[in-house]
């Protein structure tokens, strides 16, 4: 008997605990969305969060000029934009391996706060 409860809470330890956790990030991370904020959506496009229509439906800018309608679940990253970053860009211009960068960036903040990597 005590065999089989020491079963159950190893299981609990090593597999509901932790999804309970990443379940509890993602919902987070979805809750503070807002205009400005760089993602990544589960579908694989990139684009910046122009307006945040209801509880449920974002606008996602994702070229110049290209907007969709998403829901917040779809969102599988969020990137801050930093307004010091912001002002380098500018002053630096384009570079090459910006998209790149930024893909990195976006994965890097995914593997924060699910603890996963993409």
């Amino acid at each position: 008997m005590l065999l089989i409860v020491a079963m159950f809470a190893l299981m609990w330890v090593l597999m509901i605990r932790p999804q309970r956790k990443r379940q509890h990030a993602q919902k987070l991370m979805l809750a503070s969305l807002d205009a400005g904020d760089e993602v990544l959506t589960v579908g694989g496009l990139f684009g910046i969060v122009q307006e945040v229509e209801d509880d449920d439906t974002l606008v996602v800018e994702i070229a110049d000029r290209i907007h969709v309608r998403v829901s917040r679940r779809a969102v599988a990253s969020v990137t801050k934009p930093d307004p010091a970053a912001e002002s380098e860009e500018s002053d630096v211009g384009e570079d090459e391996g910006s998209d790149e960068a930024e893909a990195d960036e976006l994965s890097y903040r995914a593997d924060e706060v699910t603890g996963k990597t993409l």
